[in-house]
């Protein structure tokens, strides 16, 4: 799990990076919770994600936002953070110009500028969005949501309401050619912490699933 530093545009962004032994291995980045609440790129449930991707055979990218470890500049309330993603995102691309596919991982914080990237890049073609902040920040720009995937929460979430990620991937779901499964871990919060290997199951099973199905 090398130690990586790429550019972002505000100064130099830290990251880890597991690169595939396979020819034209799939990609996925992994995004950390909110900078100022002690979001960091060695979450357990960000390194978790990370992991599963790893076992799968992708080559993965998990980094701090800026202003957070060894990352230059300050935190931007999202806009600045979707900049650093889509920074990470290149770099990873350039290291990996013939992926097969690309998937986008996210927890709280992360999964909200993970699925505004996904607007922007349509190479991703799927998505794993931990406790999306639904009802704390605007989920409207996904119109139409351009890709499949997966959405988890925590039943015990007083953060985040579990009606409110609900009834968001309820209107993803409505779409035609997309398909949005989401999951309840019973009992956890929005901090997953006796629940993490339970999100690193169920995601790990959509993994599975979805790496042999059609986009």
């Amino acid at each position: 799990m090398p130690e990586v530093i790429f550019n972002g545009t505000e100064g130099r962004l830290e990251g880890r990076y597991h690169h595939s032994k396979k020819n034209n291995a799939p990609i996925a980045l992994v995004l950390h919770p909110h900078s100022l609440h002690g979001g960091a790129m060695g979450n357990r449930l960000v390194v978790a994600l990370y992991q599963e991707f790893q076992r799968r055979g992708f080559s993965v990218l998990r980094f701090n936002f800026r202003g957070v470890g060894r990352s230059q500049g300050e935190f931007d309330n999202g806009q600045g953070e979707l900049s650093d993603a889509a920074s990470a995102l290149d770099w990873l691309e350039s290291i990996n110009p013939n992926a097969s596919e690309c998937w986008i991982g996210g927890y709280s914080f992360g999964a909200w500028i993970g699925m505004q990237l996904m607007m922007r890049r349509p190479e991703i073609t799927r998505f794993i969005s931990v406790s999306p902040p639904a009802g704390m920040h605007d989920f409207t720009f996904l119109a139409p949501c351009p890709s499949s995937g997966l959405i988890l929460h925590g039943t015990d979430d007083t953060s985040i309401p579990p009606a409110a990620v609900a009834k968001l991937a309820q209107k993803l779901s409505m779409q035609k050619n997309i398909t949005i499964e989401y999951r309840t871990i019973a009992g956890a919060d929005h901090f997953f912490q006796s629940h993490v290997e339970e999100v690193a199951a169920a995601a790990a099973d959509y993994m599975d699933r979805a790496i042999t199905e059609p986009a």
